[in-house]
């Protein structure tokens, strides 16, 4: 494993570096703009230098960049650094649009992907029903093509910013008659119809990001069924990819050790900090050991990326060693740190201090900011939705061991 740059890449920092002084903070920019029309001003610069949207061609809105770990890598260092907006985050630029370079159709492509790189879009995922949850294929809502329309009815649940979204991509059963993996369809539906019905679920941290979506002849266009008819599990997979590779990485476990420290030095037990005490010591010692384990594998593979050779299992177990291993033990040990403490954030959100956000568009949009322990109830509570978000732990641990390991399914 190799980390040093070459000097090829190094000139690369530079570049980027120079580019950064020159356009972030903006100079000499119309006051009329508000932010929002500076930050995309921004980004359309950096895409233009071929800086973000590397893989997407320029006909979408991309920079049609040759696929280069490293220099990605130095982008992202590099504009972290400078505090300068990289590329969107949400639904649409980091499931809808690889999902479309791979299985979608040239005028999906033309259609869809550049405003989502833009933010103009914002995308809500329709994988999760009752009853169908890390069972996907049992999934039952059902889409019948009626004419030049798929007719749409069943119901969707935990659906993140529903409530604010355009589109949603959807897997649906078009072949009833079929065994439950062959006769799923992927689907792009509007969400602004009367078909559809949008319920919030308020969450026990006070919020409601989540919902419940409920479709009663809801209509899309037939041509907006992604990849082939019945193969929509074969395309969802490419989506779940993304999802567990943005929900789970090890620079993740690196901050939330960091933060978790810097609590306990903040914090006092036994008459002193409890960052000198033996036993949070020892938990903190342990935690840092999966914290390691996990960034150095992190690197490993991301030195065998940049040569082209495959990371085999290991990529497998970014998501879960993450959001299950470390998020839970960060979870317990910030609950012993904070006590009472943990009590303190429903109160925190009656009086406003928790806000919903949507989807990132122009600029990022950030939630009032809480400044006591409270802010840290989040994270315990949290850590138990991670172990389900994109996949349940176990059913992670049966993807490792089937995929990764090569071993046997249950009969």
């Amino acid at each position: 494993m190799n980390l040093d740059y070459s000097a090829e890449h190094l000139a690369f920092q530079e570049e980027v570096r120079a580019f950064l002084a020159e356009n972030w903070p903006p100079k000499g920019v119309d006051l009329d703009l508000d932010r929002a029309a500076q930050v995309r001003a921004f980004r359309l610069k950096a895409i233009d230098r071929g800086y973000l949207y590397r893989g997407i061609p320029r006909r979408f809105g991309g920079s049609e960049q040759t696929a280069d770990p490293l220099k990605a890598r130095i982008i992202t260092e590099e504009f972290i650094a400078a505090r300068a907006p990289r590329e969107i985050e949400g639904n649409g630029i980091s499931r809808v649009v690889p999902t479309l370079l791979q299985w979608g159709s040239e005028w999906q492509k033309e259609q869809f992907i550049p405003p989502a790189i833009h933010g103009d879009h914002i995308w809500c995922q329709g994988y999760s029903e009752p009853g169908a949850g890390s069972d996907l294929a049992s999934l039952r809502t059902k889409a019948e093509l009626v004419g030049d329309e798929w007719v749409i009815n069943g119901q969707k649940v935990w659906t993140s910013r529903a409530h604010v979204s355009k589109y949603m991509f959807a897997l649906v059963r078009t072949e009833p008659d079929e065994p439950r993996h062959a006769g799923i369809s992927y689907l792009l539906v509007p969400m602004d119809q009367p078909g559809i019905e949008v319920r919030r679920l308020r969450q026990i941290t006070g919020g409601a990001s989540f919902n419940e979506v409920f479709f009663t002849d809801a209509r899309t266009p037939a041509d907006w069924l992604v990849g082939e008819r019945g193969r929509g599990w074969e395309v969802s997979r490419t989506t779940l990819k993304f999802e567990r590779n943005q929900l789970g990485g090890p620079e993740q476990g690196r901050e939330l050790y960091r933060k978790t420290v810097g609590l306990a030095r903040r914090t006092a037990r036994g008459g002193g900090q409890a960052i000198k005490d033996p036993e949070v010591r020892q938990w903190l010692t342990a935690l840092e050991g999966f914290v390691l384990s996990s960034y150095w594998s992190g690197q490993y593979q991301f030195s065998k990326d940049a040569k082209g050779e495959d990371t085999g299992a290991l990529g497998y177990m970014n998501k879960f060693v993450t959001m299950h291993t470390i998020g839970m033990e960060v979870a317990r040990i910030v609950h012993e740190l904070i006590g009472d403490d943990s009590m303190l954030l429903a109160s925190a959100v009656a009086h406003g201090t928790g806000t919903d956000t949507g989807e990132d568009s122009a600029v990022t949009r950030r939630p009032t900011r809480v400044v006591g322990n409270e802010r840290w109830v989040n994270q315990i509570l949290g850590s138990l939705a991670a172990t389900m978000g994109g996949g349940t732990s176990n059913i992670q641990r049966n993807i490792i061991a089937e995929r990764g390991l090569g071993l046997p399914r249950d009969v």
